[in-house]
């Protein structure tokens, strides 16, 4: 592509960094509804290779002898695999994933399902990428690194906010950092949208992943990479986790409503970025496992002189449920434990661009970020 009298010439000749705008892919099936989960079976079915290449179901653990697991469509030699998410998911666990599915199966497997929260929608992506890709995960964390498409993958949310399901990355915890695999392969090419499967969630859990949604929301609103196709997806979702979260609707339209800002705040940061709460956060999670949710809270209470008005308004969410935040869990660390932290954050440099221009170090230092990593 060129630019000439300001209009978009297409020319195969040209590379492809001479495109002024990026590409991104979306998903490009969708199914939402209540007790469309049922359909899965036949949306699988036109997908399936041949009888002996299975459909491995990567399945959050908390499901395991519930009634949900007798619901999945598992036929001829499919695999269900029980997935905990008690920790974030790291590229040793994808690693391993990928190397069971190809010990266990002669054929290449028809494709991947995860059906749980962000760790098993981020798992089933990863793993997806890497029965195509050679080496370990950790290799591809990062923008643009993997070059083969992945295997077909199909995300199905069990738990709303987190944005995984509709999001081009899958972040992962590697030997050296917390940073996602960022491609045009990573995006589901289905998702299942069936608010009926967040019934049961635990009011905390409920509130971290919607406020991982609203922080998604406040930091692409803010940012400098704001345009108008996030705006209008950040707008949606912001609203509507205005709905849920102070509203007091019924507790259906609440979950109709957060699984759709969850969608549209996912959207929101396709064409952006996340910000200060996320960089932050991800230096949690990577030294002290700190889950991403409560990660996002943990660092936005104390963000005023970022997001003024909207720390103001997940306080007053936050009282509305009566959520109490974790305290003291920075509180015994070593000046080695926070450098640890800080180089994990101040390393998203695209997020802390977003956040504050390309000028950002002037206002983020070390010494700033230890002394909000001390709040907490």
């Amino acid at each position: 592509m060129e630019l000439k009298n300001n209009s978009v010439v297409a020319d195969d000749t040209l590379p492809m960094q001479k495109e002024r705008y990026r590409n991104f892919p979306m998903v490009p099936r969708v199914v939402f509804g209540k007790g469309c989960f049922d359909q899965l079976g036949s949306i699988l079915m036109v997908k399936r290779i041949n009888s002996e290449a299975p459909f491995i179901f990567l399945v959050d653990d908390v499901f395991e002898g519930q009634a949900l697991v007798e619901r999945i469509p598992a036929i001829c030699n499919d695999q269900i695999i029980f997935i905990s998410a008690d920790e974030e998911p790291k590229t040793n666990q994808v690693d391993a994933l990928v190397e069971k599915i190809k010990t266990d199966f002669q054929e290449a497997p028809s494709g991947i399902v995860g059906i749980g929260g962000g760790t098993v929608m981020d798992l089933s992506k990863a793993v997806a990428i890497m029965m195509n890709n050679e080496g370990s995960a950790a290799k591809y964390q990062g923008w643009d690194l993997v070059n083969k498409p992945s295997v077909y993958h199909v995300g199905i949310p069990t738990i709303s906010g987190t944005g995984a399901e509709v999001s081009r990355t899958t972040v992962l915890l590697g030997p050296e950092k917390k940073l996602g695999i960022n491609s045009d392969f990573t995006t589901f090419d289905q998702v299942v949208l069936d608010p009926d499967l967040t019934k049961g969630v635990s009011k905390d859990q409920w509130f971290y992943t919607g406020m991982d949604c609203f922080i998604h929301c406040v930091e692409s609103l803010n940012g400098t990479y704001l345009n108008a196709f996030s705006q209008s997806y950040g707008e949606k979702a912001f609203q509507l986790c205005k709905e849920v979260f102070l509203d007091g609707l019924s507790e259906d339209d609440a979950r109709d409503k957060l699984m759709m800002a969850s969608w549209h705040g996912g959207m929101s940061i396709a064409y952006s970025q996340v910000g200060v709460a996320h960089a932050m956060s991800y230096g949690l999670s990577y030294l002290l496992g700190v889950k991403h949710g409560i990660g996002n809270c943990l660092v936005f209470q104390h963000l005023e002189e970022f997001y003024p008005e909207d720390v103001i308004l997940f306080r007053i969410m936050q009282e509305k449920h009566g959520i109490h935040l974790p305290k003291g869990v920075c509180a015994n660390l070593s000046d080695d434990e926070f450098d640890t932290m800080i180089t994990v954050a101040m390393g998203m440099e695209p997020l802390w661009e977003n956040a504050l221009g390309k000028e950002w170090r002037k206002t983020i230092t070390p010494a700033k970020l230890k002394s909000i990593y001390e709040k907490i």
